[in-house]
């Protein structure tokens, strides 16, 4: 067997479901592949993640900082 690159693999992957006209395997390979999504937020720390709900927050509030008033604060 010859190894295929993974953009190969893809497409080719890609070519044999556009082939299926079973619904039911249709909605069993998308339930599969959302299951298979990493969700970022929780790869994040528990730090990480209070950080960002906090910005949220402040945002919601209308707390805002100019992007070269961070800038200055950062360097």
């Amino acid at each position: 067997m010859i190894k295929m690159n993974i953009q190969t693999s893809k497409i080719e992957l890609v070519k044999m479901i556009l082939n299926i006209e079973n619904d039911k395997f249709i909605e069993k390979i998308t339930e599969f592949i959302q299951k298979e999504r990493i969700d970022f937020w929780s790869e994040l720390s528990l730090s990480e993640q209070t950080e960002i709900q906090k910005g949220i927050k402040e945002l919601d509030k209308g707390k805002r900082v100019e992007y070269s008033d961070f800038l200055k604060k950062i360097s």
